[in-house]
């Protein structure tokens, strides 16, 4: 059955948490590293299908301050991982008008990591039809209490004061700054939280979750998360009633 979408209602920023892999990897007899390379086809399939479908931000949780904790051997693969995702996509990336961005604290990488990741950003700073956004060592505590702290030496610089933090301006400090808010957050694999990933920017996101394993997860199922998106009301804290009124 086809899954009809409108694309008149399409979320301007969609976030993934992409959890399953290690799982997917014990389902199918394989090791944990296996798992994370067969993930890596499931990336290609999102970016490629909010592309088609005009989705002007997607955001991926590929690896969190939390993931420095697992065992060397799998934190190197998954460097090797996205050193090889950037030299195999990046030519197609910018092909269709994608622009590389990063949040998280870049300065934890190795430096061959982070010379591949500046080239990438750099080669497609310039592409305006969508943003592929990669949280790479981020936690959105360590973001929140960063922000704070560069708010303070402002303070303490006379640069601003006390009164000029309002929200909005509070946004500016973040890792996000100049993206819209997530409209759509997806976690796969059947957990039910959203494990220290943009914490201050999903405070009316719409949650969406799978049992899919990450790896597993298909064109079919972005759709499907996108039609349940589309049905429901976002109030804003408003009612139905001041909602219908609005439009």
């Amino acid at each position: 059955m086809m899954i009809q979408i409108d694309r008149h209602r399409l979320p301007r920023h969609i976030a993934i948490i992409m959890d399953g892999n290690g799982r997917w990897a014990k389902k199918h007899a394989l090791g944990r590293i296996s798992g994370h390379k067969k993930g890596a086809d499931a990336v290609r399939t999102a970016v490629k299908t909010c592309r088609e479908l005009g989705i002007k931000v997607l955001t991926l949780y590929a690896f969190s301050v939390e993931n420095w904790l697992r065992p060397a051997e799998e934190v190197k693969a998954l460097m090797n991982l996205l050193q090889e995702y950037l030299h195999s996509e990046i030519d197609e990336l910018h092909k269709n008008g994608i622009r590389l961005i990063t949040i998280g604290n870049l300065e934890a990488l190795r430096a061959d990591l982070k010379s591949a990741l500046e080239e990438a950003l750099k080669r497609t700073a310039q592409n305006k039809d969508m943003i592929l956004n990669i949280a790479l060592s981020y936690g959105g505590r360590d973001e929140i209490i960063t922000a704070v702290k560069h708010i303070v030496k402002d303070i303490e610089a006379g640069k601003i004061s006390i009164e000029d933090i309002t929200k909005d301006f509070f946004s500016k400090y973040l890792y996000t700054t100049g993206l819209p808010d997530p409209d759509l957050l997806i976690r796969t694999s059947g957990e039910y939280r959203i494990s220290n990933f943009l914490l201050w920017q999903s405070a009316y996101t719409e949650f969406y979750f799978t049992s899919t394993l990450w790896p597993d997860f298909r064109k079919r199922n972005l759709l499907e998360a996108i039609a349940e998106y589309q049905r429901r009301e976002r109030r804003f804290g408003m009612t139905s009633d001041q909602i219908r009124e609005e439009g």
